[in-house]
């Protein structure tokens, strides 16, 4: 897969949908969320907090990957968790987008002029109460990054195509407050990439394959 065909095929991404995941009984009333699998987590009249994440591909010239970051342990929210950057989008940001990339260059360092904006994957709801707009971007090295002391442990790379092999993507469970809750994941080497993150690049992978970029 080559930078320029991701651009055409992702040129025409639209605002934040509110497509739930395939075969969802909530399809045409609930945006995509923690509640894709766990459907009883949806509550419409819960408040929530508005919340943008950039979902950085850089174009490694042989090949696309997905940059990320580990969380820091001492973080009262999702602590040591795979996570994009990201945040709270505050009044003083223009949109989703300009809070996407302030938190990007905060977190990780990651220069404007580094990257170039393509769009949004659906709405993504946290149980923790965030309501995240996912956008969408193609990063271009050099880059010079450094994580954020105190947010951010560790900043890595995973190649686009690993997350775009369907068998990668795993379907785990545990018992949270004396329920089962189902999540996906995807493991790769030392790191386990779950919940929200792993939510949002599994549309990442349904946008692709709609667009015919990944085979089915």
């Amino acid at each position: 897969m080559r930078a320029d065909d991701l651009l055409h095929r992702l040129a025409d991404l639209p605002e934040p949908s509110q497509r739930a995941a395939p075969d969802s009984a909530k399809a045409l009333t609930a945006p995509r969320g923690d509640h894709d699998l766990n459907p009883d987590l949806y509550d419409p009249a819960s408040p929530l907090r508005d919340a943008a994440v950039l979902v950085p591909i850089v174009d490694r010239g042989a090949q696309l990957t997905v940059l990320l970051t580990r969380r820091s342990d001492e973080l009262p929210d999702h602590p040591g968790q795979i996570s994009f950057p990201g945040g709270c989008i505050d009044p003083e940001d223009a949109g989703a987008e300009d809070a996407a990339l302030r938190e990007a260059e905060e977190e990780v360092g990651l220069a404007r002029d580094r990257v170039r904006l393509i769009g949004r994957l659906d709405t993504y709801v946290v149980r923790t109460g965030y309501c995240v707009i996912p956008v969408v971007a193609l990063v271009t090295p050099p880059l010079t990054l450094q994580p954020e002391i105190g947010e951010v442990e560790e900043i890595f790379e995973v190649p686009l195509t690993f997350f775009l092999t369907g068998e990668n993507r795993k379907t785990y469970s545990r018992e949270f407050h004396g329920k089962e809750r189902f999540f996906y994941a995807y493991p790769y080497g030392d790191y386990f990439i779950w919940g929200a993150t792993a939510g949002m690049l599994s549309n990442l992978a349904e946008v692709l394959r709609d667009r015919g970029l990944v085979a089915p």
